[in-house]
């Protein structure tokens, strides 16, 4: 295998970034010479685990970062540096709660089983100026946004670097457009296997705001940041391959129905559990402001409010547009790129294990007629909500291991409780006079 530093002198690379997720979904790294990857792709950079979301204390040994050589992304725009995914370890161990851990964790075991699981994601994202406080683009106004020709190629330079970008990468992007929030896009690039696709969601993320923060614009994947405007989704189209990954086994093999008996079996097992996954695709106290919301000035939030699915129907759960997927569409901007997949997937290995039945399919319009209460279950409704149900879930627990589960909770619910202790404006406004 030809060391790094070697790679490094044929591309022009003189510096790497290390980096993992945490469990918040913050991006943590350090920048090392092109002369020392190699002692650092051996030995690992060290890395205080109190000093991130790692539920780690002061007195844990180094956290040891080592990266991945198999998914190196060197940034188009500067080429001279290239971004890497690590592996964490403890003690020689590997750190267990971490994120990146998960997934692989996940993909473990769907490979005992004999599968393969490819996924796709549609990051949806705001353009706002500096401040943060307001859309980018002042003429961007329209009721009805989505799509909008004016306001897409007013953003014509940034959307085609990221795009050229991402052709030079490799991925596969296909398409991008203005979404339905005023300031709001979206763009989309091929699927691939599931670590694939997470790395390059994270890698996205760091993309997208570096070049906006370029000029002047300040990128933002918050799931709600405008009450009257609709909230930024992280859509997640999903399959499950054979270990080879040459047979999508949710095909039905007769073609009599968008997917096989395994297909469906996986979507009882997303059904099963989605008020337990709420907790990892939407992370945040601001998530539970973009789902169970009420209409936004385009007419539709375009998210869900019952835990349902149904054919190809974007006001459900879950929708199925094409024979062999489907795509789930629960999860917000926020969703930390490697805890997506991994719940997603151990909630469905669980519906395959089981055969779980996900019901009756509903072809209702969710939004002007929705089902009858009692219907279907409902989604949490906060935060706390989701994080009791998550905490319930041997599904899982199980399925991600206790290790992360407990980090997860503990700070999680630390997080609750410090938005809990404040005063916000509206008690203010409300309760001053009371």
């Amino acid at each position: 295998m030809d060391s790094l530093a070697a790679l490094a002198r044929d591309r022009g690379i003189r510096y790497f970034l290390i980096a993992f997720t945490d469990l918040f979904g913050v991006q943590r790294a350090k920048l090392v010479p092109a002369s020392s990857i190699d002692l650092m792709a051996t030995s690992g950079a060290g890395f205080a685990g109190f000093a991130a979301w790692l539920d780690l204390s002061p007195a844990d040994a180094d956290v040891l970062a080592i990266p991945d050589r198999d998914s190196l992304f060197q940034l188009p725009w500067q080429p001279e540096v290239a971004w890497m995914p690590a592996d964490l370890y403890l003690n020689d161990q590997p750190l267990e709660q971490a994120p990146r851990w998960v997934l692989k964790r996940v993909l473990s075991v769907a490979e005992s089983l004999g599968y393969r699981p490819k996924t796709g994601v549609e990051c949806e994202f705001f353009l706002l100026d500096e401040t943060g406080d307001a859309i980018a683009d002042p003429r961007d106004r329209q009721a009805k946004p989505c799509y909008d020709q004016q306001s897409l190629m007013r953003r014509y330079d940034l959307i085609t670097q990221i795009s050229e970008a991402m052709e030079e990468l490799g991925w596969g992007p296909y398409q991008s457009d203005h979404e339905d929030a005023n300031g709001q896009f979206e763009m989309n690039w091929t699927y691939a296997d599931a670590l694939v696709t997470a790395d390059r969601q994270a890698f996205f993320k760091y993309m997208v705001k570096t070049l906006a923060e370029r000029q002047g614009l300040r990128a933002t994947f918050m799931p709600k940041p405008f009450a009257d405007l609709t909230g930024n989704g992280c859509h997640m189209h999903l399959s499950l391959w054979n270990r080879e990954g040459t047979t999508n086994t949710f095909v039905d093999p007769v073609a009599t129905a968008p997917l096989s008996t395994l297909g469906y079996q996986f979507i009882g097992g997303l059904l099963h559990s989605a008020a337990s996954l709420c907790a990892l695709t939407n992370p945040t106290i601001n998530s539970y402001k973009r789902i169970n919301a009420p209409a936004t000035t385009s007419g539709a939030t375009w998210s869900p409010n019952g835990i349902s699915y149904s054919g190809n129907n974007r006001t459900h759960l879950i929708r199925i547009p094409d024979a062999g997927r489907f795509e789930l569409r629960l999860a917000d901007g926020a969703a930390n790129p490697y805890l997506l997949p991994a719940a997603a997937i151990a909630a469905g290995l669980d519906g395959i294990q089981n055969k779980r039945d996900p019901g009756p399919r509903y072809d209702n319009d969710n939004y002007a007629q929705p089902l009858p209460p009692g219907t279907v279950p409902t989604l949490p409704e906060h935060l706390l909500d989701a994080l009791r149900s998550l905490q319930e879930s041997t599904v899982l627990t199980e399925g991600l291991g206790a290790a992360f589960t407990s980090a997860y909770l503990k700070l999680k619910h630390q997080e609750w409780r410090s938005f809990c202790a404040e005063i916000t404006p509206w008690e203010r406004a409300t309760t001053l006079d009371c």
